[in-house]
């Protein structure tokens, strides 16, 4: 978005205090947005390109970090998965510690991701790096028992719900205005990209070299990310507070939950976000789905990677093409695409029909990023990593609780019928969201100004 939030007067709702303000409102005072009456008078929306935001030296900083993070925590999980599964020959405790990927910014992200709202947001960063540093390389000893490892797998997860959560609080800090959505995208088409090569790649270099040297490996990665944290992103002092008196921990936490839980319009677009519950079931049922199919590995991977290339193409086209007010009006119909395809799995199509159909619902998911940049942009500068830290946790649980959702039903239906009942479920939940949102996003769009927004 290119502009701030704010609830016009006598719209409050509880816990908006925490939502930006945007000047005086529609009484006209300084700095109330201009609406222009008549969409066919507005004045021409300004857009970026991807070229202005890798212009932004500390935005490559940022990415070039990303990159190098993604690409070794994907090595990191093919190691673990080797190494567990070679000492134990047990699927059950293989599984397991994959498993542990997902649980810790379940458990530990509304606590720690309020981190970024009490220190400087790069100091976060930089010492969660060192200390991933530390934790991925005791990982490497060889000699590192079962149980050490996989502590310490939770610890090295769990440092990375703060660190995600200064990034996103950061990010509108070092690209203003426009560039902040389409920053989101390339970060989102880095992740998916990571996602399709990463375990191929990964694979390749645990063959080449062993398990322990290829999570030395991610060791490193981490080292140069603190280093290219340290010289190219600028030093901030941390968020202002009010009263000037540092909160806890606890206390800042529960604000989070607050904040978000406390404001229809956050609310609403942390349920856009959660709609990855229900589009995720494929990528869980890959395997089932790929052997009524009669496949092969082959075609596990390339089932696993239809919804991430979809996403892929989607992100692209939506920041390339789309208008910063589009993009919000299209949420609605795109998080309706996210789930609708999918239903037409529980016929059973060929797999070129399949894939289609998933590409297609990843295509739709790419509404996640114009949910997402309005929602850490309708907050206060101050309150972004903790309420960051709710959203975050929440995806995390909805899609481990989509993805056994979606196994039971398997179980019970097959994975056809369980993929396809997914996107039923979700396109219901989609559709009601969509028409909440048509009321709730024309205050978005008129708040916009014409111009970027200052930092």
């Amino acid at each position: 978005m290119t502009s701030e939030l704010r609830a016009q007067p006598g719209e409050a709702q509880p816990g908006e205090a925490w939502v930006r303000d945007e000047g005086q409102g529609a009484g006209g005072g300084q700095g109330a947005p201009v609406v222009h009456p008549g969409r066919h008078r507005r004045a021409p929306e300004a857009r970026s390109s991807y070229r202005e935001v890798f212009a932004i030296g500390e935005f490559r900083a940022l990415w070039s970090a990303q990159v190098l993070s993604f690409a070794g925590d994907q090595f990191a999980q093919v190691a673990i998965a080797i190494l567990v599964y070679g000492r134990t020959h047990s699927p059950f405790l293989t599984a397991l510690a994959y498993a542990l990927t997902y649980l810790p910014p379940i458990a530990g992200g509304p606590l720690l991701s309020g981190l970024a709202d009490l220190f400087p947001r790069r100091r976060v960063m930089i010492v969660c790096d060192l200390f991933r540093v530390g934790t991925v390389g005791l990982m490497a000893i060889p000699s590192m028992p079962l149980a050490a490892l996989c502590a310490l797998l939770f610890c090295t997860v769990l440092t990375g719900v703060p660190f995600s959560s200064a990034r996103a609080a950061l990010m509108p800090d070092v690209l203003p205005g426009d560039t902040f959505v389409l920053g989101s995208a390339i970060g989102n088409i880095t992740y998916q990209a990571s996602q399709i090569l990463g375990f191929v790649a990964g694979a390749a270099v645990v063959a080449v070299l062993d398990p322990h040297k290829t999570l030395g490996i991610d060791a490193a990665t981490f080292a140069v990310s603190a280093v290219i944290l340290a010289a190219g992103v600028r030093s901030r002092p941390a968020p202002a507070r009010a009263g000037g008196t540092r909160a806890s921990l606890w206390s800042v936490s529960a604000d989070g939950v607050r904040i978000v839980f406390g404001s229809r319009l956050l609310l609403t677009l942390l349920l856009f976000g959660w709609l990855a519950g229900f589009y995720i079931v494929p990528e869980g049922l890959a395997a089932p789905y790929a052997r009524s199919l009669h496949g092969n590995t082959l075609t596990v991977g390339l089932l696993m990677a239809a919804v991430p290339l979809g996403m892929v193409i989607g992100a692209f086209l939506l920041g390339r093409v789309a208008a910063p007010s589009a993009r919000i009006r299209m949420m609605g119909w795109l998080a309706v695409l996210s789930c609708a395809p999918l239903i037409g799995s529980a016929w059973s199509p060929p797999l070129w029909a399949v894939l289609a159909l998933w590409t297609l619902a990843g295509a739709g998911g790419a509404y996640q990023l114009a949910a997402a940049a309005a929602f850490v942009r309708a907050l206060r500068p101050d309150t972004r990593a903790r309420a960051f830290g709710v959203a975050q946790s929440g995806l995390y649980a909805v899609q481990g609780l989509g993805i056994l959702a979606g196994g039971a039903a398997a179980q019970l239906i097959g994975a056809p019928l369980a993929v396809g009942l997914a996107g039923l479920v979700g396109l219901t939940a989609a559709t009601m969201l969509a028409t909440s949102w048509t009321h709730l996003r024309g205050r978005l769009i008129q708040a916009r100004p014409n111009g970027p927004e200052s930092p």
